[in-house]
């Protein structure tokens, strides 16, 4: 299966982000992509950095009219479309949620965030309600598409569920960066963490993993800190963590990139991972901490 990734900056204007992406997502499909995922929150810039009941005012309705957009745009270019959106259920109810759509436009499933993050300019627990769909692959016409949301990416627990239930891929549109404060060294250190953790998720569930960031750097609109730097970085790797396409930390990207899907029944015949788990001895997984 051909794979396209876009790895863009965005900007203030919703509308100006969305046809930016409507175009290059025409580009890959041009090229050959026959599935095409987006970064996390496309749409905007990362509105996280800053606790603000304005915000509130950027979250749709789904479906709404970004769906209709993105639907749209998934017709005419005849791809199976992951997108990222900022999901108002209801008055006081909002999620980070992944949206995908198929060929004709309709949407396939959607995915709600599970792992909400609250660190120094990433104070996504303002704005969004954790995940209650699971951890559910969802029904395309290319495969059944593993998709969870940036800080999911940090937990093995949420990729092996994806594989239990039948994932043939794992997917991550996310939005990460520096934080000014950090040496050049603990820069460097976390974004390999990300690189490795992600790649463990192939290595360990034997599946290609597709990981697309955003990039540039977004202020900080309180002035408290100096903003992120997104370092970009989107990859795609097969089912042993081998690294397929990689892109660059500082420049806007679109890409399309090969993943042989039938890979995976072999490499998990070489490593029979799901064979020799000891699912007896797992129930004290369900415990926050294992205390005396």
């Amino acid at each position: 299966m051909k794979i396209g990734i876009i790895q863009i900056s965005c900007e203030a204007e919703a509308q100006n982000n969305r046809q930016k992406l409507r175009k290059l997502i025409s580009k890959v499909a041009a090229e050959g992509a026959e599935l095409v995922v987006l970064q996390e929150l496309h749409d905007s810039p990362y509105f996280c950095q800053t606790e603000d009941v304005d915000n509130f005012s950027l979250a749709e309705p789904i479906p709404g009219p970004a769906t209709q957009f993105y639907a749209q745009v998934a017709s005419e270019s005849e791809i199976v479309l992951v997108t990222s959106m900022f999901e108002r259920r209801a008055p006081g109810l909002y999620h980070n949620t992944a949206v995908v759509f198929e060929k004709d436009g309709s949407i396939a499933g959607k995915y709600r965030k599970m792992h909400i993050p609250d660190d120094p300019a990433y104070y996504e627990k303002f704005y969004f309600t954790p995940g209650d769909l699971g951890f559910q692959p969802i029904k395309t016409s290319v495969g059944c598409l593993g998709v969870q949301v940036c800080w999911d990416q940090w937990y093995p627990e949420g990729a092996r569920l994806m594989a239990l239930a039948g994932a043939d891929i794992l997917i991550y549109p996310t939005a990460i960066g520096y934080e000014s404060s950090d040496s050049i060294e603990e820069k460097g250190r976390q974004r390999e963490a990300w690189l490795t953790v992600q790649r463990g998720h192939a290595v360990a569930n034997g599946l290609p993993v597709v990981s697309v960031n955003r990039v540039g750097l977004e202020i900080d609109p309180s002035g408290q800190t100096k903003g992120i730097q997104f370092w970009g970085s989107s990859f795609v790797c097969g089912p042993q963590g081998e690294i397929l396409y990689s892109a660059p930390q500082d420049k806007e990207i679109s890409a399309v990139v090969e993943v042989d899907l039938k890979r995976s029944e072999q490499v998990r015949r070489w490593w029979p991972f799901l064979r020799d788990r000891r699912i007896d001895c797992f129930g004290d997984l369900q415990h926050r901490f294992l205390d005396e």
